[in-house]
């Protein structure tokens, strides 16, 4: 049954994919978006498919009038890029904070009946268990650090989904994405953020093995997931998932950060010397899901990180133009 959804950070890298495929679905989409970094070109022609609202999530009454009328809300608005974290956590906290004050007051008012969250795998930091499943605790392991100002923002809205979600809707759903990728998915992480440096290094080093620097000694693992992998898992749990539950949607196969960094440089022809440099404060070790309770659900990540990772190097690469000069948060 064709359903209208309002998807607030509608124009980000994973609110546009998921709203271009709710399109294909015959759904309805709405999507709020302050548009801070020009983020909407994502949506690209379905921007005619579709109601695109410029506003800022902090904006209750606009949030509000957004609202109306429609059967869901997906919620991913948020400021999003380790830089931002450690840069301006008060505006992440703004953001995470009276974002979801905002999105629950306008599920309230317009009676709206489904709430979907994004939060993320930053929540639980380092988990107690590799691959790691939804019922691990959640923790904050410093306060005074700003890096967990993001995971500190996605805990308060997972609480508030949560609790607020008991009465007066149908269905309150959470998925925790971890490590999405892809094309175009911004300039503040590290996959970009390996590719650009890579090809900045080409022109002083043309020739033999790269000498390339990495945050610790790159022993630290990640399970990236592919943009298209995170759409199918959160189509499924659209289909099939459950009130007032939890699911992780990401990929098991885990990959050492100095791998990456081999993997990216071999794309482009080249062999790399890593240069080993100190661990960012609040980084976490290792972190890989476990996605068994989706999986029940019918989801398999399909795409692997060699095939995803080759796309998008390629696309930064061909895209150096849009490189901003100063990124903004949105």
């Amino acid at each position: 049954m064709a359903k209208k959804y309002l998807i607030t950070g509608g124009g980000g890298f994973i609110g546009a994919a998921i709203a271009i495929r709710l399109l294909h679905e015959k759904h309805t989409v709405v999507c709020l978006d302050n548009d801070s970094i020009n983020a909407t070109r994502r949506l690209g022609e379905y921007t005619r498919h579709l109601e695109l609202i410029e506003a800022d999530i902090r904006d209750a009454d606009a949030v509000i009038r957004a609202a109306q009328g429609v059967d869901s809300i997906l919620h991913l608005a948020f400021i999003n890029g380790t830089q931002f974290f450690y840069n301006q956590p008060e505006a992440v906290l703004d953001v995470g904070v009276k974002g979801i004050i905002n999105v629950l007051d306008a599920c309230r008012a317009n009676r709206v009946p489904e709430l979907v969250l994004a939060s993320s795998s930053e929540v639980y930091q380092t988990a107690p268990s590799i691959p790691t499943d939804e019922t691990v605790p959640l923790t904050i392991p410093d306060v005074l650090n700003p890096r967990y100002s993001y995971a500190g923002g996605k805990l308060i809205s997972e609480l508030m989904a949560l609790n607020y979600g008991r009465t007066g809707f149908e269905r309150v759903m959470i998925f925790r994405p971890h490590n999405v990728y892809g094309p175009d998915m911004g300039w503040e992480h590290v996959l970009p953020q390996f590719v650009l440096r890579l090809l900045d290094s080409f022109t002083l080093q043309p020739t033999g093995p790269l000498q390339f620097s990495i945050q610790g000694n790159g022993s630290q693992t990640r399970a990236f997931v592919h943009i298209d992998d995170l759409v199918e898992g959160v189509m499924c749990m659209l289909s099939r998932g459950e009130h007032l539950n939890i699911y992780h949607i990401g990929n098991p196969e885990e990959i050492s950060i100095c791998q990456v960094a081999v993997q990216v440089a071999r794309i482009f022809g080249r062999e790399l010397e890593i240069v080993c440099g100190p661990k960012a404060l609040g980084g976490t070790l290792r972190r890989c899901p476990d996605i068994s309770k989706l999986g029940r659900l019918g989801y398999s990540p399909r795409i692997s990180f060699q095939d995803g990772l080759s796309s998008l190097a390629l696309w930064y690469a061909d895209h150096t133009s849009l490189r901003p000069t100063m990124t903004a948060a949105r």
